[in-house]
């Protein structure tokens, strides 16, 4: 039943209009029983796009990168490498499986001919300007090009500035990814690991180098800018002609719960520019907050709606376009969006024959299985000396508390006098109580695809892009073209977390630019934990030993430690901005034992480690037994690369010799995690952890002393997983 009525405009953010409509169903909770959702791995992960709001438990995600470890911003976050195993094999990647690398960003060609070494098998990959980088091929493609192919892989010429690849590379148990040439080696890769028992939509399998992404995949991500969805006859389609000083309320009435899987609305465009600065809120289920409150151009992935040089697209991604006719300008987002009893969706600035249509189904599987969408807007106003943007705090979000979802993407502007020298800032992002970034990015404008400032042109890709912006003041038409945005969605590299989540941005190279910041953060998210912290252990504390068994024969005695985690630079202006802190710990050659509490109803587990960095390359096998048995089964390896000494090689010329310029930063802290397959924790309340370090005897590089090998341990936590519980 349909029941459309009009009402008073009410009052509302600029006083021109507003529009709300409800959709509402009744919902049955789902049984107590229920397992964890299948998680879309690979390649799946782009043709089951439907699933994007499900909960991905027993998935981490992680993005490494070149940035400079001491947290400034040396060659632009350039050519810093954990170690070098020859002049032309560079390492910039480097971990241990189950798990599929989703993305590489590198600068232009730069690095090319890598080395993407799949369970010890090499895989040379170039493009077409790594014969001669001296002389740049024009219109360059990905090399083998059946194996990279568009849209699924993106090039400078096109980019302007950077070499994107998309191509899913699954690793059973190790993936390595090297530079041949080290001038301006600049990247960032995102990649997942998987508990093995976790519900995936297939086995991973070592990629062959020889198989080429399907064809379903990529004509699938070629819609972007279209409704990517093939049959709109299953969908309920709803639509609202609203006219100024208007408002229409909507209401639906179905049998379940139910998915949007498309929101488009359509405005004049001669009245762009000012539909743009209108809002949009969402508000899912009568919550107290709504989830989605964002300028309307900026939620749609544009910084404004001032289309300077008359194109057809600012936006043609594939989750979100903004589309030019001659009469209207056209605005559709395609995130799938589930809710279960209501959905509020209110317009403002609602102008002249403006046009809403809201496409939606009914939601299938246990609610547990989904997550709401959200987009928190933030106007940073003038930004902090010294301290990153805080995009999304989840601790803050919505009344506070936890969370448990995936981030999914960020629209923001980064300029409103259109600077552009601002975009020297890395990406940090926190998950789960995390003091370590699991992402730290090299800069702004990589974040959105982009490389060298996208040498101020714009550019729209199905996942990234840079949609509005005059190259500078100069060139600028209007004051309007002095605003700069950018987007960038996640997918099949979306990230999640299960407690909460930090999205933070620096401001310039150390944190020093004065540009006004307008930010939009998406996310998935629904009210509770799905980590909950069980148990921690806390190495060199003499009840904390004793109270977790531990036992490590040739550990040596505990250590004090003074130093820092890694993130932007201690000092500004002579001001201290990170302090350092004192914790203990002891190292090992051995191995280590020690019994951790558990939620018997767990997941799987997520243990975190805290430890010292100065130790470079830490392996180790992991056991886990019931704590009442001695029967020891093999968990996996537990690998982290690097350590706080690197290698810098940035040649003034693009073929210049490999350098071996070894550099140490003053962070020797880090979180790193592992995870507990459920299959050796589920049911258990407790559990006994035996790690023995396995040694990785390689130093910095060739002729280069080997450093001292050890593992590490300062603090132990156990999180485990379960469904959200609503508070």
């Amino acid at each position: 039943m349909i029941d459309t009525t009009s009402a008073g405009a009410p009052k509302c953010i600029r006083h021109i209009g507003a529009c709300v409509l409800w959709l509402m169903c009744p919902f049955a909770l789902a049984g107590a029983d229920v397992e964890p959702p299948v998680i879309p791995i690979g390649l799946d992960a782009y043709r089951m796009w439907e699933r994007w709001p499900a909960q991905r438990i027993g998935a981490r995600a992680y993005m490494r990168s070149t940035y400079d470890r001491r947290g400034g911003n040396e060659g632009a976050d350039a050519s810093h490498f954990l170690y070098q195993l020859a002049d032309d094999f560079n390492l910039t990647l480097d971990v241990a499986g189950p798990g599929v690398l989703y993305f590489v960003r590198c600068n232009h060609w730069h690095g090319s001919p890598w080395h993407y070494e799949v369970d010890g098998r090499d895989h040379i990959v170039q493009e077409t300007s790594s014969a001669d980088p001296t002389k740049p091929a024009p219109n360059s493609v990905f090399l083998p090009e059946h194996l990279f192919p568009n849209p699924l892989t993106w090039t400078w010429s096109i980019t302007k500035g950077a070499d994107l690849n998309w191509v899913p590379i699954p690793f059973e148990k190790t993936f390595r990814l090297a530079y041949s040439r080290t001038r301006y080696g600049t990247g960032y890769y995102i990649y997942h690991l998987y508990d093995r028992s976790a519900k995936l939509s297939h086995p991973i399998r070592s990629w062959d180098g020889n198989t080429p992404p399907d064809k379903d995949v990529r004509e699938l991500i070629s819609r972007a800018g279209t409704n990517p969805i093939e049959d709109l006859n299953s969908l309920r389609t709803d639509e609202t002609r609203l006219d100024r000083g208007y408002s229409g309320v909507v209401r639906l009435r179905s049998r379940g719960p139910t998915m949007i899987r498309a929101l488009e609305i359509s405005a004049p465009r001669k009245d762009a520019v000012l539909f743009g600065r209108g809002r949009i809120r969402v508000t899912w289920d009568n919550r107290a907050h709504p989830s989605i409150d964002a300028p309307i151009a900026l939620f749609f992935g544009a910084g404004t709606l001032y289309n300077r040089d008359g194109r057809e697209y600012l936006v043609k991604a594939f989750p979100m376009n903004i589309r030019f006719d001659s009469n209207r300008v056209h605005l559709a987002c395609y995130f799938p969006m589930p809710f279960f009893d209501s959905a509020t969706i209110e317009l403002t600035n609602v102008l002249a024959d403006t046009r809403v249509t809201v496409r939606s189904e009914l939601l299938k599987g246990p609610r547990e299985h989904v997550a709401y969408f959200h987009a928190s807007y933030r106007d940073h106003g003038k930004p902090e000396p010294g301290h990153d943007l805080v995009l999304l705090d989840t601790r803050q979000a919505e009344g506070g508390g936890d969370w448990a979802g995936h981030f999914v993407g960020t629209s923001w502007i980064f300029s409103q006098r259109g600077v552009l020298t601002t975009l020297e800032g890395d990406p940090r992002f926190f998950f789960d109580d995390s003091n370590s970034p699991q992402a730290y990015g090299t800069g702004t404008e990589e974040w959105g695809g982009g490389g060298d400032y996208w040498g101020g042109v714009n550019m729209t890709l199905p996942f990234a892009g840079h949609p509005c912006g005059a190259r500078g003041f100069k060139e600028a038409k209007e004051p309007e073209d002095l605003i700069q945005s950018a987007y960038r969605f996640l997918l099949a590299d979306l990230m999640p977390f299960g407690k909460n989540a930090v999205i933070r941005l620096e401001h310039g190279g150390v944190n020093e630019s004065s540009e006004h910041y307008e930010t939009v953060t998406y996310w998935y998210g629904t009210p509770g934990a799905a980590l909950v912290l069980t148990d921690e252990l806390k190495i060199g504390d003499p009840e904390s030993e004793s109270k977790h068994g531990y036992h490590s024969p040739e550990a040596s005695a505990p250590y004090i430690i003074n130093s820092r985690y890694e993130l932007g630079p201690d000092t500004l202006h002579g001001k201290e901005v990170y302090p350092s802190h004192t914790d203990q710990g002891r190292t090992t050659r051995g191995t280590s034992e020690f019994t951790l509490k558990l939620d018997r109803a767990n997941l799987g587990v997520l243990l975190r480690r805290k430890l010292d960095y100065s130790f470079p390359n830490q392996r180790a096998e992991v056991y886990v037994a019931d704590a009442q048995t001695n029967k020891w089964d093999f968990a996996g390896i537990w690998y982290l690369a690097g350590g706080n000494t690197c290698i810098y090689s940035n040649p003034r010329d693009e073929l210049g010799a490999t350098q071996h310029n070894v550099q140490t930063s003053n962070r020797r802290f880090r979180d790193d995690e592992f995870l507990l397959p459920r299959d050796l924790t589920r049911g258990r309340d407790q559990i006994r952890v035996r790690v023995k370090f396995t040694p990785v005897e390689v130093p910095l590089f060739p002729g280069h002393p080997l450093p001292e090998l050890a593992w590490s341990e300062i603090h132990y936590k156990a999180y485990c997983y379960r469904f959200p519980v609503k508070p």
